[in-house]
């Protein structure tokens, strides 16, 4: 037997990387030309009406007597909306709803402050984007003002929003962290996705810079002794524009991790229910915990609204998920949200076109895969909406 060529071992991976980079471009411009950018698709009334938080019937009153914006009207009188058309609802629906009535725009009232929410775990494949991707564009939907930070170099939020860091040059948050006269304020790196009042702040492999520049600026008296509290001062630039920043964690406990917990108010840890990843988080929170007291001397200020843990790709017949669960409980029955994130062939079906459920169309989906899926993301999304507000005092 003839032994194996050998090869080049950076030549063919950056070879490789090209060609998968140019492949995922080609299919981009397939998927959204002409300027293969991501649109959003049109929203049944139901849906609206579901998101607004009244019923069909209010809305279809709405339209007969010609009041908000005008939906398409499809075969059978179907009504769909856009989702700008969605907020515009919501606006007129404040503005003329009964004095007494809820108020249907949620944004910040004085004295509520911006609630940043850190979405951790040290193992890759808990669902920790794909939790991101998703409240994130369920607080969009439901009126909040919403700041996404993917703080992952591999850039797997941004992907699912269209962009391609490799090609598209976008900046990162590095631009607005980093140590030298370079930074920008982080107002020139935002961009905004698809969603109304969805904003992101994409990653690139050069946020992967800050794990070592860190170390550097630390030494002597340098400003990265204070490294904490970067993060936390290019946000205040832009409190006022949100409502939430939800922060899109690397799997793994460096400065960037650091960075976001010690400006994050609130914690969200996604676990999937198997004894390994049990065991990988539990070695995680204790790393955490002693690395934030040895940073809390430095003179961070680590304080939470609250901290939960969510369930991920739960599979409820599958007998030792239940019993792992079971056991969870019995340790953290407080902080567990009510609410498991089910495992659900839509989900991963979407994200085959680089899509969430919020997006895809229902009708390329089997009707009841996709509506238990729907179901269930919403269950999870309106609880920490409910945690969001609770810190902010409402009922």
């Amino acid at each position: 037997m003839l032994p194996l060529p050998s090869f080049e071992f950076d030549d063919k991976i950056l070879m490789q990387g090209a060609e998968i980079s140019r492949k995922l471009d080609q299919l981009r411009q397939e998927k959204f030309p002409p300027d293969a950018k991501k649109k959003l698709r049109l929203f049944a009334m139901a849906e609206v009406a579901h998101y607004l938080g009244v019923s069909p019937n209010n809305l279809k009153r709405l339209h007969l007597e010609g009041k908000g914006p005008e939906p398409q009207i499809a075969s059978g009188g179907r009504r769909f909306y856009t989702a700008e058309q969605m907020a515009e609802l919501r606006d007129y629906l404040d503005k003329n709803g009964r004095s007494d009535a809820k108020k249907y725009v949620p944004w910040r009232k004085p004295g509520e402050k911006l609630q940043v929410v850190a979405v951790v775990n040290f193992k890759g494949g808990s669902g920790k984007t794909t939790t991101t991707a998703h409240l994130a564009q369920h607080l969009a939907l439901t009126g909040h003002r919403v700041l996404m930070v993917d703080l992952d170099p591999q850039a797997s939020l941004s992907a699912l929003h269209g962009f391609q860091p490799e090609l598209d040059r976008n900046p990162s948050l590095y631009d607005a962290i980093r140590y030298d006269g370079a930074r920008k304020p982080i107002s020139e790196i935002i961009l905004p996705t698809n969603f109304p009042s969805l904003d992101i702040i994409p990653a690139n492999l050069e946020l992967q810079e800050y794990e070592y520049d860190t170390p550097l600026a630390m030494q002597g008296n340098g400003e990265g002794r204070r490294f904490f509290t970067r993060f936390g001062a290019a946000l205040a630039e832009v409190d006022d524009r949100y409502d939430v920043v939800l922060i899109d964690c690397p799997p793994q406990l460096g400065y960037l991790t650091l960075t976001a917990l010690t400006a994050a108010t609130s914690v969200l840890i996604t676990v999937h229910p198997q004894m390994l990843d049990l065991m990988s988080m539990s070695q995680f929170l204790l790393m955490l915990g002693n690395i934030v007291k040895t940073i809390r001397k430095a003179g961070a200020e680590v304080k939470m609204d609250w901290l939960r843990y969510l369930i991920t790709r739960y599979e409820p017949t599958d007998v030792p998920q239940a019993q792992m669960l079971g056991f969870m409980h019995s340790m953290l029955a407080g902080e567990i949200l009510k609410h498991p994130m089910l495992k659900s062939t839509a989900i991963s079906d979407a994200g085959l076109t680089k899509q969430s459920l919020y997006e895809v169309e229902r009708s390329n989906f089997n009707r009841d895969t996709y509506d238990r899926a729907i179901e269930c993301m919403d269950a999870v999304n309106f609880e920490v909406q409910g945690l969001i507000h609770q810190a902010w005092g409402r009922l």
